[in-house]
């Protein structure tokens, strides 16, 4: 998978415009960005800040008045794909993006009926033929003016290339070669930004990708620095103290010991969710996915490092620390899910933490310093493939009644290979000290079979149904404290909630249903206070922003994704789309495809 310079306009032209520019080193980047995140006018990142708390200050819409939250405007996208992540608000400009074929607009929020300028990628469409689960995009990243550069709008295209646009005009800057397609990785990431780099990941564990992370400079476009999960320690950048705090999780050989010979090369592990940052410690904190292929039989070992939580240094990637959730993954239980950092008591001392509800069913919580387990526990009491995690050892006490193995169907696995938890991004409310997760209920039965391994086709080897889990439903909100693992409240959804929540200090919790709705809750109860539908399934998160002193909230509309792939390819086999086909074989009754962002504003 080589990586290139494919093109890039001179930064001279970008430097004529002073207006763009500051005199700012490189380490400010971070800072400017980090200070435009705390302004809650502003949606900088995806994660809303650094510590992904997805949660703002602000109050003008609150639990008493949110019943008059009505339309203010809209835009379609003219893209019909699963519109995944949200759009960004950076100055009064909203940036919104696409799945395939990744258009990109950006709308002046004093007219938000004209379009300041678009940019529309050519791109290889082989790249839609070995997608995994819709051609989804989880959105843009931004970065302020820096030394010799303009404002920035990153974003990662389908067909394996990250591009960077002039934040004010939307002229090409640079695009560089993340991913080759022809070996079945693609990228559906949504790049991350800190310090003088932006991080992007990697897709295609299905198809037997060897996962990476790689670190380019905001500048130019140039390779910083690239980590694998897999492989000889100097690929996976371990440092020299790598897990001395915790060397029960092992450390050093293991990213080839724990394989059989070469299966490594074609071991998954990739890369295609969220990351969070410390910018005190200047640590970067994400997670590796499943090993592949799915077929347990077929790669004896722990399989290490997929299924991994990394805290790594920005500035040299080293990994001070990686704690495998799930060894030896039976069921792709990819564990790249939301990263969210909290400070909180921990045993009567105030611990810097970072926690995780991961697609294996299990919420973790690490002090995010050393990578020392404070808790882990279950989602939901329904989770039936592990009996508990040893805080201890930090290993899962597995339940084998629901091994996948060879010559046996395994039944009424819970969680299904979906996870209770996916790719939404959720929300933390510091005051509170809650999370607020939007999580699936679906099980699973799983029959496994042989393959051989070609580049670029899928690489997989297991026959999934799925269906709702014992609650009945496909679909839950919850209410959450990570450090005791007590859960407030929970509230069924007939559907899955893919998307995420977004939490404010008005005391609500926004998301959107794949039926259509875009919901507020009472994020001291869970009661519902009002909702509106939209014209397609939501599978993004909800986004609010202020602008000439009123508070808004907008949302994608746009079904598809993962659970929406039958819908979307019009699949009738319910274990096609990995099973996801009869999972959600009612959701075309109730949305049909259609792309777009909703806006709202209080009606009084």
């Amino acid at each position: 998978m080589r990586i290139s310079k494919f093109t890039r306009t001179a930064v001279a032209s970008a430097v004529c415009s002073g207006a763009l520019l500051s005199v700012s080193i490189p380490a400010q980047a971070n800072k400017a960005l980090d200070r435009l995140s705390k302004e809650d006018t502003n949606w900088v990142m995806q994660t809303k800040d650094y510590g992904a708390t997805h949660f703002s200050d602000m109050t003008q819409i609150n639990a008493h008045n949110v019943q008059h939250l009505q339309p203010v405007w809209s835009f379609s996208t003219g893209v019909l794909n699963g519109h995944e992540g949200g759009p960004l608000v950076i100055d009064g400009i909203m940036y919104v993006h696409t799945p395939f074929p990744n258009n990109i607009f950006a709308i002046d929020l004093d007219q938000p009926d004209k379009i300041l300028w678009e940019y529309k990628p050519k791109q290889n469409p082989a790249a839609r033929a070995v997608a995994c689960c819709d051609v989804v995009n989880r959105g843009l990243a931004y970065a302020p003016a820096g030394d010799g550069y303009p404002a920035t709008i990153f974003q990662n295209q389908l067909d394996g290339h990250i591009v960077a646009l002039n934040a004010k005009t939307g002229e090409l800057l640079w695009k560089m070669e993340n991913s080759d397609i022809a070996m079945g990785s693609t990228l559906t990431v949504a790049p991350f930004v800190a310090k003088d780099k932006v991080i992007v990941g990697s897709s295609g564990a299905e198809l037997g990708v060897r996962g990476y992370a790689t670190a380019y400079n905001i500048k130019d476009g140039k390779q910083a620095w690239r980590v694998y999960a897999t492989g000889p320690d100097e690929d996976i950048k371990l440092s020299k103290d790598f897990n001395s705090a915790n060397p029960h999780y092992g450390q050093f050989g293991l990213g080839l010991k724990t394989w059989e010979g070469d299966a490594w090369k074609i071991g998954g592990g990739t890369n295609w969710g969220w990351y969070a940052f410390d910018p005190d410690l200047d640590m970067l904190y994400y997670g590796s996915g499943n090993p592949a292929p799915w077929n347990e039989t077929m790669r004896p070992g722990d399989n290490k490092w997929t299924m991994t939580i990394w805290g790594r240094d920005i500035n040299t990637g080293e990994a001070k620390f990686g704690y495998q959730k799930t060894p030896h993954d039976e069921w792709d239980y990819a564990g790249v899910n939301y990263m969210g950092l909290s400070e909180q008591l921990v045993d009567g001392k105030m611990t810097k933490l970072l926690t995780h509800p991961d697609r294996n069913g299990l919420v973790y919580t690490l002090n995010r310093e050393n990578g020392d387990l404070v808790n882990a526990f279950k989602i939901d009491d329904t989770v039936n493939w592990v009996k508990k995690v040893d805080l201890k050892t930090g290993l899962p006490v597995r339940d084998p009644e629901f091994s996948t193995h060879m010559d046996h169907e395994a039944k009424g696995i819970c969680p299904s290979a979906m996870g209770y938890h996916n790719q939404g991004i959720e929300s933390y409310d510091p005051n509170k000290k809650l999370f607020f997760m939007g999580t699936n209920h679906i099980c699973m039965d799983w029959e496994p079979f042989m393959l051989p391994y070609r580049a670029g086709q899928f690489f997989v080897g297991a026959t999934l149904n799925m269906y709702p889990g014992p609650k009945g439903t496909l679909g839950q909100v919850k209410a959450m404290n990570s450090v005791t693992g007590k859960f407030e409240w929970e509230v069924k959804e007939k559907f899955a909630v893919w998307g995420g929540t977004t939490a404010t200090a008005g005391d609500l919790v926004f998301y959107g249903t794949l039926d259509g709705y875009i919901k507020a809750l009472d994020s001291r109860n869970g009661k519902e206070l009002w909702k509106f539908k939209l014209p397609s399934g939501v599978i993004g998160h909800p986004i609010t922003f202020g602008h000439k002193g009123k508070q808004y909230v907008a949302i994608y509309y746009g079904v598809g994704g993962w659970p929406g792939v039958g819908l979307v390819f019009d699949l009738q086999d319910p274990t096609a789309g990995l099973g996801a086909v009869g999972a959600f074989k009612e959701l075309a009754h109730y949305t049909q495809q259609g792309g777009g962002v909703m806006v709202f504003a209080l009606g009084y």
